[in-house]
């Protein structure tokens, strides 16, 4: 691997922007695909195509080329990462869930009573007011945000933030009567319907979830759910 090439995948790193290190196998020349600029790449569509589906299934693969030579497809996806605003009994359950799943989890609650190391060992604890902590993580394309307080002067202004970013995930506890004045307020503050329509709200898949294990389990599965999904031009 040349030098520059290595720079530029640290970069890419650094930046959070997802990429994949095209090599022709029979050659050695390589070459950096970025997710957000798909475009601007010297590659043949096919290949582009084939790069966004290797980032969406976060799996390096081995493509064969027009030509009937071989290309290696590595992807750099930044991390997987997960904001649970509120330090509750799910969020004990959902924590471990999501680490396990491969998330670089952040438990957000500025409630010091909730927020301790003893309720989530091995978890980073964040007691800044949820607005500042998400502002802070800025959440990207490889981010849930997740809201648990079921307090609308700690999930509001989190939805908020989360609704100004690119995270690929925005989901909110609560019934669907709720969730409809979630709506209401969120809308008075200025979003959009195709932006309110981002947060799954009730959240989780509906399986009938009654414990915090299985509330737990229905949210990480709509969470997996919406990230393997296919989605057109862009990738997670």
């Amino acid at each position: 691997m040349r030098r520059e090439t290595l720079h530029a995948i640290l970069a890419a790193r650094e930046a959070k922007r997802p990429a994949v290190l095209v090599s022709e196998l029979d050659s050695g020349v390589q070459r950096l695909f970025y997710a957000d600029a798909p475009d601007v790449s010297e590659l043949d569509p096919t290949v582009r195509a084939a790069c966004l589906e290797a980032l969406r299934a976060d799996r390096s693969r081995t493509l064969a080329d027009e030509g009937g030579g071989s290309l290696f497809l590595q992807v750099f996806n930044p991390p997987l990462r997960m904001v649970i605003v509120g330090a509750v009994h799910i969020t004990q359950a959902l924590a471990p869930m999501a680490a396990l799943l491969g998330y670089e989890v952040t438990v957000v609650d500025p409630r010091r009573a909730f927020a301790t190391d003893e309720r989530f060992p091995g978890v980073a604890v964040d007691t800044d007011w949820p607005d500042d902590a998400l502002r802070r993580l800025s959440p990207d394309r490889r981010t849930a945000v997740v809201t648990l307080t079921h307090d609308p002067k700690l999930d509001d202004p989190a939805l908020e933030v989360a609704l100004s970013s690119d995270a690929f995930y925005i989901g909110s506890l609560g019934s669907r009567r709720t969730h409809a004045a979630r709506v209401e307020r969120l809308r008075a503050r200025g979003f959009d319907e195709p932006a309110l329509a981002r947060i799954h709200g009730p959240i989780g898949l509906t399986i009938g979830a009654k414990s915090p294990a299985e509330i737990a389990t229905a949210v990480t599965a709509e969470i997996t759910a919406r990230l393997r999904e296919p989605a057109a031009g862009q990738t997670r």
